[in-house]
């Protein structure tokens, strides 16, 4: 069944009390990507002031720039989430990821949790069927309570001797534990899909799992404007076979979700907010099967703002700035078929990433092939802002 976007499934609990910005496909003589802003009577084209998303983080003050913008009615709220999805009429406006310019980054490795079961898949090369076994083990000299441990301090530096002593240190715990978070590109720029839109699974992959996460809006200054909330579809197998395998893991077509809209921060909604909030997943397959998990970000080892200057500092720049996700600390380790399989995607399944403060991302399964391709790169979005007078002020 196609997803069918509603408010009442996307936005956050305070509705329209929260500032969302986003991007929208807006028709009309030359067609094409436009920032938006959502108000309580409706959807609102910014393109007049800015031609990007981008270009509006970048400013001063993005929170006051759109409450200073009238912009231009492009339809309701209702009826651009409604013509959201692959069977959009291309006619009227819909929904597209919010972001443009800026380069998709990810942080790994930031939950406990997480970074244990990143030891297994290793452990297990990436073979599903071993991975029990191997996490009962791992476990049993690592525990799984390594939250108090700050990384890079004099305890995580003792623990990482007795792990190397006992042959157990891994990749991930040096990244988990270490002074230097993992910090990595997850997909090119222009190339994540929205809510509503198909998510690719490599076709190759038989151990796979979506993940929740909170996602920075980030501009090239280092200052953090708001939120949203991201898949970072994972490939275990890939990954757990060697870690050089991470590019192919984590980057194919479609493999990145990001949505619905960017939360700014304003007098509702700060950093403080995101470092309390709980995200919930929900994956429905088509047969029956049902998943439900959360990760609260309480539980994050690194500090949101730590991450974000580990991304962005003097050894590495971002003109247009970037969107970070935070990483999970939900690994997915039940049973969805035969005893000791483990969860792994199916074809079909519709998942499911909401906070109360953020809203709601949807999706639904495919393979990376079968997902629409990826064509609309910046050369085409530079195309298109010149054909629409948009890049000549």
């Amino acid at each position: 069944m196609p997803l069918l976007l509603t408010p009442e499934n996307t936005l956050p609990v305070d509705g329209m009390a929260a500032t969302l910005i986003g991007r929208a496909w807006v028709p009309g003589r030359i067609a094409g990507p436009s920032p938006i802003v959502l108000r309580s009577d409706g959807v609102f084209d910014l393109s007049e002031r800015f031609a990007t998303l981008s270009e509006l983080l970048e400013t001063q003050s993005p929170l006051a720039a759109v409450r200073q913008t009238p912009g231009t009615f492009i339809a309701s709220v209702e009826a651009l989430l409604a013509n959201t999805g692959p069977a959009c009429d291309p006619s009227r406006p819909y929904l597209l990821p919010p972001l443009d310019l800026q380069v998709i980054k990810a942080a790994g490795v930031t939950f406990a949790a997480s970074m244990i079961e990143r030891v297994i898949e290793e452990q297990a090369g990436g073979d599903m069927a071993k991975a029990e076994a191997v996490r009962a083990t791992v476990r049993s000299v690592i525990g799984d309570n390594l939250r108090s441990i700050v990384p890079g301090s004099e305890q995580a530096m003792r623990l990482k001797a007795l792990l190397i002593e006992r042959g157990m240190w891994s990749q991930y715990l040096e990244v988990g534990i270490g002074p230097d978070a993992e910090i990595f590109t997850k997909a090119p720029v222009l190339a994540a899909v929205g809510s509503a839109s198909h998510i690719g699974i490599h076709p190759g992959s038989q151990w796979n799992n979506p993940e929740p996460e909170v996602v920075l809006a980030v501009n090239s200054h280092g200052q953090i404007h708001g939120a949203t909330l991201g898949n970072d579809v994972n490939l275990r197998d890939f990954e757990g076979r060697s870690a050089l395998l991470l590019s192919k893991a984590k980057d194919n077509n479609a493999s990145c979700a990001i949505g619905p809209f960017i939360r700014l921060f304003d007098e509702h909604f700060s950093l403080d907010d995101v470092r309390a909030c709980v995200v919930d997943l929900e994956v429905r397959g088509e047969d029956g099967y049902r998943l439900q998990g959360s990760s609260s970000m309480s539980q994050i080892s690194r500090d949101p703002q730590d991450l974000v200057g580990q991304t962005l500092n003097a050894n590495h720049q971002y003109p247009d700035g970037f969107l970070l996700f935070l990483g999970t600390l939900f690994a997915p380790t039940e049973d969805r078929d035969q005893a000791g399989s483990g969860f792994t995607h199916k074809l079909g399944d519709h998942v499911r990433i909401s906070s109360p403060l953020l809203g709601s991302l949807h999706n639904q399964v495919t393979h990376s092939c079968a997902a629409t391709p990826w064509t609309f790169g910046v050369g085409a979005l530079l195309r298109n802002l010149a054909s629409r007078g948009l890049l000549a002020r």
